[in-house]
């Protein structure tokens, strides 16, 4: 099976093609421009310098949340768009999911951690052991600090994995428990990671059409809370 996976749920951008269990290739790009302008140029030069024609990929996967909002529905938009011409099935993963697919050969605690503004994190705590993934906890929204209490418990080592590995680092004690940053190259997410995570959901049934696929949100957009505490203030 031929997977085409993406990601667009931070600043970093990439696009992979997946097979057997075997990285065909991987498009990274972290440099600041908007999704909109970096990953259908990276999925056609991976197609291509892989000379696997679109109408050969099997599965489309896509990071489905949580993350930005605009790179998410981007992400979403873009797999939507390549998969429902030939009708093939898509998969929408949990983007922390997809970081902590990418640690699974350490034996560790992962702890995956997006910055979700407002004093919290985007969390989701996975036992890493012999190369098999188990999750620990739902995707959820976390204060920082709360968070560092609750990783106390779990066995070490800890490894921290997202673009709010280095926020939690610095700033709110994980230090203290030993905990380490993921490498460099792995600290972020990467389409490879939605690959791997994929095939679990498709071997679970959890396959959709592309009209189906939906992003995954754990709180209303800013616009959307602004919107609702207007109402009530109006309401007063």
């Amino acid at each position: 099976m031929i997977i085409l996976a993406v990601d667009s749920s931070a600043v970093a951008a990439s696009a992979a093609l997946y097979e057997d269990g075997k990285i065909l290739g991987e498009f990274y790009c972290n440099t600041g421009l908007t999704h909109s302008q970096t990953l259908m140029p990276m999925i056609n030069g991976l197609l291509k310098n892989s000379r696997i024609p679109l109408e050969r990929v099997d599965l489309f996967a896509v990071s489905a949340g949580p993350g930005s909002f605009t790179g998410i529905r981007i992400g979403i938009s873009t797999v939507k768009g390549l998969a429902f011409p030939t009708n093939k099935p898509c998969i929408g993963v949990s983007t922390l999911e997809a970081m902590a697919c990418n640690l699974s050969h350490l034996d560790a605690t992962i702890c995956a951690v997006m910055d979700a503004r407002c004093k919290q994190v985007y969390n989701a705590i996975f036992r890493s052991t012999g190369g098999k993934l188990e999750r620990l906890t739902e995707d959820r929204a976390i204060r920082a600090e709360d968070l560092a209490h609750e990783c106390e418990k779990y066995t070490k080592p800890l490894i921290l994995v997202g673009d709010g590995a280095n926020l939690c680092y610095n700033v709110y004690g994980f230090q203290a428990q030993g905990a380490r940053l993921a490498p460099e190259p792995l600290l972020f997410q990467h389409a490879s990671g939605v690959a791997k995570a994929a095939i679990s959901a498709y071997q679970n049934g959890l396959a959709v059409s592309a009209d189906a696929l939906m992003p995954i949100y754990l709180r209303p957009a800013q616009a959307e809370r602004n919107l609702n505490r207007k109402r009530r203030n109006t309401l007063l």
